[in-house]
């Protein structure tokens, strides 16, 4: 059996070396490398190349964070996928490392099998989040939509049809899906167009993926 291989960086070293103890004792793990500071974690990593490196964010000198930034913009393929585990619950840490690049974010009053499939799930390429901070990136989000939705004049409803438009659907399946009648549908879509100053559907997704208001992927 193939173990992913693990690195860890904590500025607490009981912390540090009982979390190294815990996952040698998994199976499907291999510790291979540890630092106390974000400057030995850079160049530890360069050396033991671990798949899979668990991080803290708030770090003397050279914060998680900064690691994060630094590693990500290293040229090359290998570099390795990036798990913050600390005990902030802060916004701003949460978002600065998903920001940064960051793969995911646990605390450190995770289960052991929870840590364990996180590892697993972020070296296969997904992305993880501790069930305590989902709530806040979801409410992040939500915030930057009502603020570019209120910089552009349109309201909540409005947004929502836009989204429903830009993923090309008929007046009547917007209508089934927001729970509303095709009269009030048409009613919203005239003032987005309005809005957006747009003389069609089309323009008027195509204008609103310019301001950022729905991706380009809708």
């Amino acid at each position: 059996m193939t173990r992913i291989r693990l690195a860890v960086v904590d500025d607490h070293a009981l912390f540090r070396a009982g979390l190294i103890s815990l996952l040698n004792e998994i199976p499907e793990f291999q510790v291979v490398g540890e630092a106390g500071d974000g400057r030995s974690a850079l160049e530890m990593v360069q050396v033991k190349q671990p798949e899979v490196l668990l991080l803290d964010v708030n770090m003397p000198g050279m914060s998680g964070l900064e690691v994060v930034r630094e590693l990500r913009s290293l040229p090359g393929a290998g570099k390795p996928r990036i798990v913050m585990l600390t005990i902030s619950k802060s916004e701003e840490d949460l978002m600065g490392a998903i920001a940064a690049g960051a793969d995911g974010y646990l605390l450190k009053s995770a289960e052991p099998d929870e840590l364990r499939r996180a590892i697993q799930l972020v070296h296969e390429g997904l992305s993880v989040l501790s069930p305590q901070v989902t709530r806040q990136v979801m409410r992040a989000v939500a915030y930057g939509d009502r603020e570019r939705g209120a910089e552009s004049g349109l309201s909540r409803r409005e947004m929502e049809v836009l989204a429903c438009l830009s993923q090309g659907k008929t007046t009547a399946q917007i209508a089934a899906e927001l729970f509303i009648s095709e009269n009030t549908v048409k009613t919203h879509v005239r003032h987005i167009l309005e809005k957006l100053e747009a003389s069609n559907r089309a323009e008027a997704v195509s204008k609103a993926t310019q301001m950022g208001l729905i991706g380009g992927g809708e």
